[in-house]
Order: structure tokens, then C-alpha cells, then sequence
């Protein structure tokens, strides 16, 4: 009988490819370079977005970064980060190195795989998010809005277990995950997913009044009720989605001819208390093609991932970029073009650019109270909170809603309806009147207040009607 002879392979040439050219991603974690900082290096084949996702794992697991340059000309992507944790420390925690590792990607291996994947879901991937339906609002934001919203989720029988809430220049953006209210699972009959969406129609059209002088188009007055998802969901992440409905809605036009719903705060560029302003200025680099966009303003935690959030989404590519935080302020250079390859070239799509970041910097940050409440949870629980703070003249600029467990926590940013900002006098006069029931309150703002405001006893009302539906609020650790 003839023998059969299979061709030899030699093993060493299964990773022959990744010898000559590399990993197509390496991820280094440096804790020895720098003694303040955890420095992360990244090197990768480069596609559009990748900046924007490594940004995202880096501000998901909550670190700060104090500087970073970016190149990726040539088809290859290289990084440098300066981050720390969120007490200002090194990454000393090995779950968040070789998640960082996993996320970006380079660390191979099944078990390995499995621990990122484990460590994912417990940082940033509730499971509701699959297991809940999905809902994407938009429209002219008027005091009171959040509120007439929550209500409207209880009358039609829903369970709010997350939701999101950017209100900007007169815009509100919105994101929640609900479940039916007697089975807590996704609502997916399309019958009532349309009753769903035509009530919170109804709610959101209630801002849409004739305004000649433009504040909105007549379509976006329209209001988009957006996508219904059930079951595996398919929403990118919230924050950046958040900043894409914002911009759909074009909240980086400011109101005009005092035609706001709410009274406006001093935000964009103008001064803070120290006389400097937020800058957004663009030059053009001839030689090489680019457009350098320049952004001098106060640093915060995720300003990065904002300003490359908003340049990924409005189509322009990054190839390089250097950004540096000095006591409290930040400054961030991007050498763009458009995703054409064209550069920026006329004076109108400049300053769209420029009034895009400034409202992409300024969204996120909320002059008000920050009150964080957590209680057990039940339904209604979103609509009764925020009723009673709607009847004490306060309104939601911006609130992030979750559930852990059996506990809801709930934070919201809250403003004056008439404008004016609760001063500390008020808010130490509020908490001794709550008595057993405690929130934790951090005051947002360093504007002077109204001494007229803090004469109001809305401790003691708040107190009296929260205690009618809830007794054990604690405080948030």
C-alpha cells in the first residue's frame, strides 16, 4: 500500500506574520516612567474611531488624563496617555491594568478573554441594557420637563431602570431603559411601543409653540422619539449617544431674542471667576493639509473624550494631537481633516466646528445642586421625586438614573426655576429639616445666590411629601 505524505508546516510560521509586522494592537502599562502618573501606550494599525474608543475605556474606568499625543499618519496609530485614578493615584488595581490590556487590545488568550469580559460587565455593562427596552428622546426642554416625562413612564405602566438626562441651550436629550411594570421585562409588543411613543410625543410636543424668530426648525420641533430597541440592544455608549442627540437637535445654537423656556446660565466663552475664557479656535497647517483646531479652557474629568467625541461624530479624522492639564486648565491641539480628506476650507464650516466643541465642553458641566438620593426601589418612584421637586420650584437640568439590586439612585443636577442658585445657607437649611430622611447634596456652582431664595423652608417640604411615599432614603457612600 502506497503511503500518503502530507505536506510539513512549521509552526513557527503560525505567527510568522506577527513577527515581521507586529501585533496589530500593543498595549503598554508603564508605572515607572513617571511618578505621578500611570503612563499607557498604545500602538495600532489605525482605523477611524480608534482614538475614540481607547479614550472610552479610559474614561469609563473613571481615570483621569492629565496629557496625551497622538499620531496616526501612515496607517498606524501610536499613544501616549498620562492617566490616574479617581483619587489622583497610579493604576495600582491588576483587574483595571489587564482590563485596560483586554479593552484595547492587545493580551491574548481564552481565560483572559473571559476575565476582561467579566470585568467589562461590571464596569460599564449593566445587564439591563439587554434585557430592557431602549428609549431615545429629543425636543425643546421647558422647567419641568424630566418630571412631566417620568409621570407620563408611570401612567403608561413602565419601570424606569435607567435613564439619562442632558439638558442644553433650550434642548433636552434623554436616554432610558424601561421594563413592563408586572413582569419587569422588555416591552417589545409594537402596539404599545407606538402608544409608548405617541404619549411621550404628546409630552415633549407640549414645548412646540410658532417662534418666527428661529429657535428651532419647524421638523426638530417635531420632536424624535427615538429607537425602541428590545431584547440585545444595539445603542452605542450612552454618553456619546447623548452628545449625538444633542447635536441632531443643534444645541450648539444658543436661543435667540430671549425666547428661552428656562432662564440661561453664563456658559461657553464666557469668563469664569479668574477673567479667562473658554477658547475654540481653528488654523490651517498648508504644508501638510491639516486644519489645527486649538481648545484653551477649564479642565474637568472626560473633557478628551467629549471634544473626540464630537469630532468623530461630525466626520472628521484625528492624526494628530498633543493635550496637557495645568492647574485646572486644559489645553487640547487636533490636527484634523475631514473624513474626505479635505481640510477645513471655508469660514462657514469653521465656525460651526468651533460652536459644535464649545457646546460639546460645555453639556456636561451643570451649575445648580447635585442631589443624590437612594431609596428601595418600586415603580413610580422616578415620577414622585421628581414631582415634588418640580412643585418646590426646582428643575432637572440633568439626572442620572440607576438601579443596583433593590436600590434606586438617583442623582440630579437642579436649578431655580426663575433662575436663581441655591446657596449653601439653604441647602445646610434643608438638610437639618429632612430629619431622618438624608440626601447627599454638593453645591455646583461659586455664583452668588439670591438671599430672597434661601428664606424658603424647602427642607420642610420637601421632608412632608417625600415621607408620604418613602422612608428610608440613605445616604450615597
Amino acid at each position: 500500500m502506497n503511503e500518503v505524505y502530507l505536506p510539513y508546516f512549521d509552526p513557527d510560521f503560525d505567527n510568522l506574520p506577527e513577527r515581521i509586522n507586529g501585533p496589530t494592537c500593543r498595549v503598554c502599562i508603564d508605572n515607572e516612567s513617571m511618578e505621578d502618573c500611570t503612563v499607557v501606550k498604545v500602538d495600532s494599525v489605525n482605523k477611524q474611531g480608534l482614538l475614540l474608543e481607547v479614550v472610552q475605556v479610559l474614561t469609563d474606568l473613571n481615570l483621569t488624563i492629565s496629557k496625551s499625543y497622538i499620531s496616526s499618519d501612515a496607517g498606524w496609530f501610536m499613544d501616549v496617555f498620562h492617566v490616574k485614578d479617581e483619587h489622583g493615584r497610579k493604576l495600582t488595581d491588576h483587574k483595571v491594568i489587564n482590563f485596560i490590556q483586554q479593552a484595547i487590545g492587545t493580551t491574548r488568550g481564552p481565560q483572559n478573554s473571559a476575565k476582561a469580559k467579566t470585568y467589562a460587565n461590571m464596569v460599564f455593562s449593566p445587564e439591563h441594557h439587554n434585557e430592557h427596552t431602549a428609549i431615545e428622546m429629543t425636543g425643546t426642554d421647558r422647567p419641568g420637563l424630566f418630571s412631566e416625562i417620568s409621570a407620563a413612564l408611570a401612567d403608561l405602566h413602565c419601570n424606569v431602570v435607567e435613564a439619562h438626562a442632558w439638558s442644553h441651550n433650550d434642548r433636552l436629550a434623554c436616554v432610558a431603559y424601561i421594563s413592563d411594570q408586572c413582569t419587569d421585562t422588555p416591552i417589545d409588543d409594537p402596539n404599545r411601543l407606538a402608544n409608548i411613543e405617541d404619549h411621550l410625543t404628546m409630552v415633549l410636543r407640549g414645548t412646540t409653540t410658532p417662534n418666527p424668530t428661529g429657535n428651532l426648525s419647524c421638523s426638530q420641533q417635531e420632536v424624535k422619539t427615538a429607537e425602541f430597541l428590545g431584547g440585545e440592544g444595539t445603542m452605542t455608549n450612552v454618553e456619546r449617544r447623548l452628545h449625538q442627540l444633542m447635536l441632531s437637535v443643534r444645541d450648539f445654537e444658543r436661543p435667540s431674542g430671549g425666547t428661552t423656556s428656562l432662564p440661561m446660565m453664563p456658559t461657553g466663552p464666557e469668563c469664569d471667576e479668574e477673567g479667562r475664557k473658554t477658547t475654540v479656535t481653528i488654523d490651517s497647517c498648508e504644508e501638510r493639509g491639516y486644519s489645527i483646531v486649538n481648545i484653551d479652557c477649564k479642565d474637568r474629568p472626560r473633557l478628551m473624550f467629549d471634544t473626540v467625541c464630537t469630532l468623530t461624530d461630525m466626520q472628521y479624522v484625528i492624526f494628530h494631537a498633543s493635550i496637557n492639564s495645568n492647574d485646572g486648565y486644559a489645553f487640547q491641539e487636533y490636527f484634523i481633516r475631514h473624513i474626505d480628506g479635505c481640510a477645513l476650507s471655508t469660514k462657514s464650516e469653521k465656525e460651526r466646528v468651533i460652536k459644535c466643541l464649545e457646546a460639546a465642553i460645555e453639556r456636561r458641566v451643570c451649575e445648580g445642586v447635585r442631589l443624590e438620593l437612594c431609596a428601595d426601589n418600586r415603580i413610580g418612584l422616578l415620577s414622585d421625586i421628581t414631582r415634588v421637586l418640580r412643585e418646590n420650584g426646582l428643575t432637572v437640568v440633568r439626572a442620572d438614573i440607576a438601579t443596583q439590586g433593590e436600590k434606586a439612585i438617583n442623582a440630579f443636577y437642579v436649578r431655580d426655576i426663575s433662575g436663581n442658585q441655591v446657596d449653601m445657607e439653604f441647602i445646610e437649611s434643608m438638610k437639618r429639616e429632612m430629619g431622618p430622611i438624608v440626601l447627599q447634596v454638593k453645591i455646583e456652582t461659586r455664583r452668588p445666590s439670591s438671599p430672597e431664595r434661601s428664606r424658603f423652608s424647602f427642607g420642610y417640604m420637601l421632608k412632608s411629601q417625600i415621607e408620604r411615599f418613602s422612608h428610608n432614603f440613605i445616604t450615597i457612600k
